[in-house]
């Protein structure tokens, strides 16, 4: 059946809860490659009990359902739908332990025509259990590619960032490892897609293929590393469009642009130059 835009928009999605400890901190820190370096004490300081530092963007695993909407009558074919853009915003750092809430509503969704697909955009807002203090808040944009055709008319997609049209400020490699994929997993993302090679194959890829969320995580270690001196305070938030898959054990090139508080950035795949991850935009305090 086609999307009810209406009845989508209106579904009221329960609560998540979730208790993360510092294991969890440490375990999504090594899956978005952190630790390669151990005697480095600005990584050390984000796998290492003493001291321990969150990374900015661990929220994004907080809360994370991903297969959240396929229990409701939404009329979204959930296996022709891909993750298109993550919109991380940070109200203030994490603690290294605590228990959140998170809110889940769909804000859109947006007909770009017959054959053409539609965009179904959600937010999922984070907060602290105890105190009811907003933490993060995930804005998410999916493509569900066999979807369109749904309503009388087609919008516009909302607006992306644009990268500078001039040769980056800065430039970080990041080198992922063979079983990132299966180390991120244990965080989120258990899509079998990652980690066994018949499903990847039957879905068109040579072998598992890393989380988009982990690309996101290399790029935001990038951006900590190259603009904020591993000050994790500093990052307020960072967003970009998914544009091409990345296979673990591939060295991810992140082009970082500055303009005051604003940076723009793209990741690249640097045995294949596609570019992973691009319209990067990050708020740097």
């Amino acid at each position: 059946m086609p999307i009810n835009s209406a009845a989508l928009l209106a579904l009221r999605i329960p609560d998540t809860e979730q208790t993360y400890s510092e294991k969890d901190v440490i375990l999504y820190a090594l899956g978005v490659g952190l630790g390669q370096h151990p005697t480095d004490p600005r990584e050390l300081a984000f796998v290492y009990e003493n001291n321990l530092k969150v990374l900015p963007t661990f929220p994004v695993v907080l809360g994370f359902e991903p297969f959240l909407l396929r229990d409701h009558n939404t009329g979204v074919n959930f296996e022709m739908a891909v993750h298109g853009e993550e919109h991380l915003i940070l109200h203030r750092p994490l603690e290294t332990s605590g228990t959140i809430i998170a809110r889940h509503r769909i804000l859109d969704a947006i007909d770009k025509g017959v054959g053409k697909g539609a965009l179904l955009l959600t937010e999922r807002a984070i907060s602290d259990k105890a105190t009811g203090e907003p933490l993060a808040t995930i804005r998410q944009t999916v493509f569900c590619r066999a979807d369109g055709g749904f309503s009388r008319g087609t919008r516009p997609s909302p607006p992306v960032h644009s990268i500078p049209e001039r040769a980056p400020d800065l430039v970080c490699d990041l080198q992922t490892r063979p079983e990132t994929a299966l180390i991120y997993r244990l965080s989120a993302d258990v899509n079998p897609l990652h980690a066994d090679p018949e499903v990847a194959r039957a879905a068109g890829f040579e072998r598992p293929i890393l989380q988009g969320l982990g690309t996101f995580g290399v790029a935001g270690h990038a951006i900590l590393r190259s603009v904020c001196d591993y000050d994790p305070s500093r990052l307020r938030s960072v967003a970009g469009r998914f544009s091409a898959s990345v296979f673990p054990g591939d060295s991810i090139r992140t082009e970082i642009w500055r303009e005051g508080a604003i940076v723009s950035f793209r990741a690249r795949v640097m045995e294949r130059d596609a570019v992973a991850i691009s319209n990067g935009r990050a708020e740097i305090g």
